[in-house]
C-alpha cells in the first residue's frame, strides 16, 4: 500500500445482531442455547420454554439470573411463575458476574469464534458459534472448557 492510499475493509453493512441465550449444566458442564436475532423478554421465554421442553423435558431446573431488564420484565417474570414447579431461580447481586460460571463460558466462546475474526456473513458467525458449542459439548475433546479446572485455578 502505498503512501496516502486509502485500506479498504470489508464491513457487513447495516449493523445486524445474533444474540446467544445459554444455560450451562454444572454437573455435565454442557451448554444448552438458543441463538435470536433480539435481547428481549420475549426471546429470554423462548429460551426458558427452549429448556424446559426441549433440552430438559422432566427435570428440575436451578437458574442463575443475573439483573438484566429482560430477565425481570413483567413478561419474564410471569413466566418464571408459570414454570415455578419445575424452575428455581437464584438471583445474582447487582454487578457480580464473577458469580456465574456461564460467564467464563461466554469468554471461552467470544475467544474460539469471534475474537479476531471477520465472518463474511450473520450465517457464519451462527455457524462458528454452533461449532464451538458442539466443540465444547463434546466430551471427547481435550481441548473443552474445564471448569473445575478453571476453579481450581482462581481459587
Amino acid at each position: 500500500m502505498r503512501r496516502a492510499e486509502r485500506k479498504t475493509i470489508p464491513a457487513p453493512g447495516s449493523p445486524a445482531y445474533r444474540h446467544v441465550f445459554g444455560a450451562l449444566n454444572w454437573q455435565s458442564t454442557q451448554v444448552s442455547y438458543l441463538i435470536t436475532p433480539a435481547k428481549n423478554s420475549e426471546a429470554f421465554i423462548a429460551f426458558l420454554e427452549h429448556l424446559l421442553f426441549t433440552c430438559y423435558p422432566d427435570e428440575k431446573i436451578i437458574l442463575v439470573l443475573d439483573n438484566a431488564s429482560y430477565h425481570k420484565s413483567r413478561a419474564a417474570m410471569a413466566a418464571l411463575d408459570a414454570f415455578a414447579e419445575r424452575l428455581r431461580v437464584v438471583w445474582l447481586p447487582t454487578y457480580s458476574p464473577y458469580f456465574n460460571p456461564i460467564e467464563r463460558f461466554w469468554l471461552y466462546l467470544k475467544n474460539w469464534a469471534s475474537a479476531n475474526r471477520l465472518h463474511g456473513s450473520l450465517a457464519d458467525l451462527s455457524a462458528a458459534i454452533e461449532q464451538t458449542i458442539a466443540f465444547h459439548n463434546d466430551f471427547a475433546n481435550p481441548q473443552r472448557l474445564n471448569f473445575a479446572h478453571y476453579f481450581r485455578l482462581t481459587a
